[in-house]
């Protein structure tokens, strides 16, 4: 019953950036309770001597002049009275103002005045200014005055009201910046309570695994006595672990919406601060908040960034390094009755500090990886729920051709459709509209290259032989589109689209990859007997692979079953870094001659197969120079046109040994 005004309380903390204070004027915290009260009643006494000023200001101006002079100078007279001081030669001057109204002076004083005022006729006296002249007065005419009342009060008021503003600002400025002094060490942390709508398992898609991992946990936040009745702990913490974009933050968010707790978020890089300790001081404020409104959870986004490794660097970071310890003793000292669970998020888990991952800590590290062509599929879904789809959109098809894609790569893919259906006004998303922003997001933008003949020719020549080594070799991945269209760095693309995921590639795969990467450029050599620097990304490829099955696989004969590697993280994304220090100079020369003479193999091959099957080589460098772009279907009628044969895409299975593990190309 006393829950909701505690949380009441920490969900202005988190919006306000600071406590409220005692009502006694102790300090609270952090040490805030006397600087605001101090502050607030100098922002009061300041305002009072604004307002005294400005009173005095005002009266002085615009009651002053009346107060001290309470005789008028002119004498309101009426239009007869006029005449007959005109004709008694009296009127010295006559200022006509517009057409509303006559001021001027009398030779001689009528009544104590020396001037007069009166108002014209509506319609005016077209005798009276001849009139005046005739009997010696002088006629003037003024225009008639603006509303100088307002323009008073605009002109005297505003400097004053711009000076108030002014120095409230610069009050709340300071005011500001003394309590930022005392609010260094508090917690930046972004608080969702659990009465506000919340992300839920029904929005992620493709990591049931993780989901299933997750769900026990929902369970204890939800009925912690289920489990503490039989002596159950709760899981301290859980490491999300995956490689970017695959939905990390958004299951943790899932598992708060399931749970209907308070959820408090943090990045990892927000605890470390210039002053020394503040890192620290963050990390025990954010444990005491999230014990006060326990069950709770508490989400830490790229963990990595304050949890490395200690003393792994020459150049350590004491901040860090305390933060770090900071949280150790927090994790460690969670009170078995209170139901606040840890999750954190990182994609280097390879560089966190083994303390941190021990039991009673990170118990559980849930693998967050790239999803399957079903698990895409259910993200296309829940991306599409809000986008109109046209009869024609095929989503399986579009799973099956974004493999290696996570979900933020399909939530951008479905964006880019639905940007270029826009773009074209249609009504709906269709499916060309997803083949467009897959080719871009994929090969990227189409380039407006204007090239010379003989570089298309080249370029024609050189897709094509990509496709065609692809379309002879038995295992290759199906060729679905080769364009001559420039798109990104590329001026030209050849798509292969694999029939499935692929978690296990054989050697036979492995080279028939290296043979059709080399394709373009033996093509260039059998056609012009010349080659282009066309081929640079192709032989980049071609060596990395080759490199990989000798000194990662033990795919080579001669340095034989044997890892010359160490085993590089998952999900780093920066693959090997090439040759250790743990082989002699002696076993590097032999590396570098067996990537060499694969290389060397399948170049040959690749020449062999082109030079067999010249004409197909020709006939889709024709086409391709006459359409820009064919798919799979002109390849294939192009390849029974010219008899060449179209190999098989799979290759025999074989049984895999038990200790055969999933590995990256």
């Amino acid at each position: 019953m006393e829950r909701k005004p505690a949380l009441y309380w920490l969900q202005n903390m988190n919006d306000r950036r600071q406590q409220r204070p005692d009502p006694a004027g102790r300090p609270n915290g952090n040490g805030q309770g006397p600087q605001k009260r101090s502050s607030s009643n100098l922002n009061r006494w300041l305002l009072a001597i604004v307002v005294i000023m400005l009173v005095v200001y005002i009266y002085y101006n615009f009651f002053g002049t009346q107060a001290t002079n309470n005789t008028p100078r002119q004498d309101p007279i009426s239009y007869t009275d006029f005449y007959s001081q005109i004709n008694a030669h009296n009127i010295k001057s006559a200022a006509f103002i517009g057409q509303t109204s006559i001021q001027g002076q009398f030779n001689t004083p009528v009544s104590g005045y020396t001037q007069y005022q009166l108002a014209q006729l509506p319609n005016g006296d077209p005798n009276l200014p001849q009139l005046l002249v005739n009997n010696g007065a002088l006629v003037t005419y003024q225009p008639p005055p603006d509303n100088s009342f307002w323009i008073t009060v605009l002109i005297n008021v505003l400097p004053w009201v711009f000076l108030i503003a002014l120095f409230f600002f610069i009050s709340r400025r300071a005011s500001q910046g003394q309590q930022g002094i005392f609010s260094f060490g508090k917690s930046r942390a972004k608080v969702i309570l659990e009465d506000r709508p919340s992300t839920t398992f029904a929005d992620v898609a493709g990591v049931d695994e993780s989901k299933y991992e997750l769900q026990e946990v929902v369970e204890f936040l939800k009925t912690p006595q289920k489990f503490q009745r039989l002596g159950g702990k709760i899981p301290r913490g859980v490491l999300l672990v995956g490689p970017p974009g695959t939905g990390k933050t958004l299951l943790a968010r899932a598992v708060a919406g399931e749970a209907g707790v308070p959820f408090f978020s943090m990045s990892g890089s927000e605890f470390v601060e210039v002053l020394v300790g503040v890192g620290a001081s963050r990390v025990r404020d954010l444990f005491d908040q999230a014990k006060k409104a326990s069950p709770s959870i508490i989400f830490i986004d790229e963990i990595d960034a304050v949890g490395r490794q200690r003393g792994s660097s020459i150049n350590s970071n004491d901040e860090r390094e305390q933060t770090l310890n900071q949280l150790l003793v927090e994790m460690d000292g969670f009170d078995t009755r209170q139901a606040v669970v840890v999750i954190a998020a990182t994609n280097r888990p390879d560089g966190l500090d083994q303390a941190l991952l021990r039991p009673g800590r990170f118990d559980r590290r849930v693998t967050v990886d790239r999803p399957d062509w079903n698990g895409r599929l259910a993200i296309l879904k829940i991306h599409s729920r809000n986008v109109p789809l046209s009869s024609d959109v095929d989503l399986v098809a579009v799973a099956r051709a974004t493999t290696g894609m996570v979900g933020a790569d399909l939530a951008n893919l479905v964006n880019e459709a639905a940007l270029l259906a826009a773009r074209r006004n249609l009504d709906r998303v269709n499916q060309q509209s997803f083949d467009e922003a897959l080719d871009k997001i994929l090969l990227g933008a189409e380039r407006p290259l204007v090239l010379s003949d003989a570089d298309l020719n080249v370029t024609a020549y050189h897709e094509g032989g990509h496709a065609l080594t692809g379309l002879l070799l038995e295992g290759s991945d199906p060729v679905t589109k080769v364009t001559i269209v420039p798109r990104g760095q590329a001026l030209g693309v050849t798509m292969y689209t694999p029939l499935d995921d692929r978690y296990n590639y054989s050697k036979e795969y492995l080279l028939t990859q290296i043979v059709t990467a080399l394709g373009g450029r033996a093509a260039e050599q059998v056609v012009f007997d010349r080659v282009t620097t066309g081929a640079e990304n192709d032989l980049q490829r071609v060596t990395a692979i080759a490199r990989q099955m000798v000194i990662r696989w033990g795919m080579s004969e001669r340095m034989g079953t044997i890892s010359f590697s160490e085993r590089q993280s998952p999900f780093a994304g920066g693959g090997d870094t090439g040759a250790p220090s743990n082989y002699s100079e002696e076993t590097a020369e032999l590396i570098d001659e067996e990537v060499d003479r694969i290389v060397r193999t399948s170049y040959s091959q690749a020449i062999e197969l082109l030079s067999t099957y010249r004409p197909t080589l020709d006939r889709i460098a024709q086409e391709l120079r006459r359409q820009e772009t064919i798919d799979a279907k002109q390849l294939h009628a192009i390849m029974e046109e010219t008899g060449a044969p179209i190999a098989s895409t799979q290759f025999p299975k074989v049984p895999v040994g038990k200790g055969s593990g999933p590995v990256s190309a």
